[in-house]
């Protein structure tokens, strides 16, 4: 009974290095996430095994494990750019973006966790400035904002491609242009829109005169073809066949007085 004291002691303190040196060892990894290994002992970062993936890890309790965020992530920014004549150009964006999985350890090592502030952020608004610098307010205002949202994201993706970063896309979600030069844009637009009606006005009609003109001379021709192909026996056969049907007119009160000059008989009266 006196021993047990002597000997109970070394293990509650050797069980409670053992909870200590555990609790230190143990990493748990989240879904979406990966862990950097940092061997204090080893030389450092470890950039040429894979990450720690998810679940439960044990290391020694000496190393660290930095943990990553490796699924795609967003970031909106709002920036403040210039045209092509020198105005002020709000410009909201976002961008699609995760570290490269395999490279995570080169990019804790070389760049840090805060990649997003250090690298991607000022590239994406040099690339805007660049981009943006190349257009005048119109061109922003109207047809162009597929176009620089696609150069900004080529522009872009060349740098960021070589810090371990995957930019999946760029999205241009507005575009803000001081409000005088907007509402001069939009009279502009208007002035267009109502040119190009009254232009299409007159093609309608010009088209419209031509198709009556075109018509005219069609109906022109044919009386004139007409007109050469009838000969006197035609025309005679022709009235021949009018009279008849006269005749058999039931409206009608045949009286016959003699023939005409062209040989046709005189019908004279009615009911």
């Amino acid at each position: 009974m006196d021993r047990l004291p002597k000997i109970a002691l070394p293990a509650v303190f050797i069980i409670i290095l053992l909870i200590i040196l555990i609790s230190k060892s143990a990493v748990t990894i989240g879904s979406g996430e990966a862990g950097v290994l940092y061997k204090t002992f080893g030389g450092g970062v470890v950039t040429d095994e894979a990450p720690l993936g998810e679940g439960f890890h044990i290391v020694a309790p000496w190393n660290k494990v930095f943990i990553y965020e490796v699924r795609r992530q967003e970031l909106f920014e709002k920036m403040k750019v210039l045209s092509s004549n020198g105005l002020d150009i709000q410009l909201d964006a976002s961008a699609w973006f995760k570290p490269k999985y395999d490279e995570l350890g080169k990019l804790h090592q070389q760049i840090g966790d805060g990649y997003v502030q250090r690298i991607l952020l000022p590239t994406i608004r040099s690339a805007a400035r660049s981009v943006v610098g190349r257009y005048t307010p119109e061109q922003l205002y109207s047809s162009k904002r597929d176009a620089i949202q696609k150069e900004i994201f080529e522009e872009t993706k060349k740098i960021v491609d070589n810090q371990f970063i995957v930019l999946d896309e760029i999205l241009v979600r507005d575009v803000t242009l001081p409000p005088t030069i907007k509402d001069a844009i939009e009279r502009k637009l208007k002035q267009e829109q109502e040119s190009l009606e009254y232009e299409f006005r007159l093609e309608k009609a010009d088209k419209e005169a031509q198709r009556q003109r075109i018509e005219a001379q069609g109906k022109a021709d044919a009386n004139k073809i007409l007109s050469a192909s009838l000969n006197e026996q035609i025309l005679q056969d022709k009235g021949i066949e009018a009279t008849l049907k006269l005749a058999q007119s039931p409206n009608s009160k045949v009286v016959i007085v003699g023939s005409s000059k062209d040989g046709l008989p005189l019908i004279l009266g009615n009911n």
